[in-house]
């Protein structure tokens, strides 16, 4: 029998890279977004084998319709993620803050509550947070709070919700839209600066945190795990 995977947030960026993947290995998938213009382009994209909802992440009352609505999955894939960009502690306002909170972590926590009641018992939960958390990288206080709060989620869960696995994947640096805050000019000069301090000698592309996704999906040994998926970057510098 074909297995059903969601992933919400699945439109752009990593999020499409992996509903990319799994409809190639032969999987039904059903993608989310907010954006409606995305939505149709991604499925235009993916083809046959995948259908989508346009739904808020942060929406708890729309994510459980959506369940609902779409009845037994699999695995669920949660990619939301709040604004991008870089800010300095001291210009850090307590709504961008608040944005971060509700765009990623308070998103990631109400989709694996909405898709509880729907999530086969022995299937697959995998959340995505970022290097940030923990890397004490300057300008990136609220990323490393937020990313944090979602690591933190992944060990209690998978004791918690067992048999039901849950995992994350901790991308590092990822060519996708999240870096639209840089003009294209100062983003080839930031990922060639990265590139330049990374033992892989570049920066991430969609399709290498998919396959990873996919991985822990696959994997019916794997639970509670943080995958790191940054090219080796957390080992410092290249040189």
């Amino acid at each position: 029998m074909t297995e059903r995977v969601v992933i919400v947030g699945g439109t752009s960026g990593i999020g499409l890279a992996t509903a990319q993947h799994l409809v190639d290995s032969g999987r039904e998938v059903v993608v989310t977004g907010r954006d409606t213009a995305k939505l149709a382009t991604a499925l235009e994209r993916l083809g046959k084998n995948a259908t989508g909802e346009a739904v808020d992440a942060r929406d708890p009352k729309a994510l459980e319709e959506f369940f609902t609505g779409i009845g037994q999955v699999d695995h669920v894939v949660v990619t939301a993620t709040g604004p991008s960009g870089a800010t300095p502690f001291a210009e850090l306002t307590t709504a961008h803050l608040r944005a971060g909170l509700e765009g990623k972590l308070v998103a990631h926590a109400a989709v694996a509550h909405a898709a509880l009641p729907v999530l086969r018992e022995d299937g697959s939960l995998t959340l995505v947070s970022a290097a940030s958390a923990g890397a004490a990288m300057p300008a990136t206080a609220h990323l490393a709070a937020v990313n944090a709060g979602v690591e933190a989620m992944v060990p209690v869960l998978a004791v918690e919700l067992k048999p039901l696995r849950v995992n994350a994947v901790s991308p590092g640096v990822v060519d996708t839209p999240w870096w639209d805050f840089l003009g294209p000019e100062a983003r080839e000069q930031a990922f060639a600066a990265l590139a330049s301090a990374t033992p892989a000698g570049r920066v991430g592309r969609p399709e290498d945190i998919a396959s990873a996704i996919s991985f822990l999906i696959d994997n019916t040994f794997t639970t509670g795990v943080v995958l790191r998926v940054d090219g080796g970057a957390r080992l410092g510098s290249a040189a």
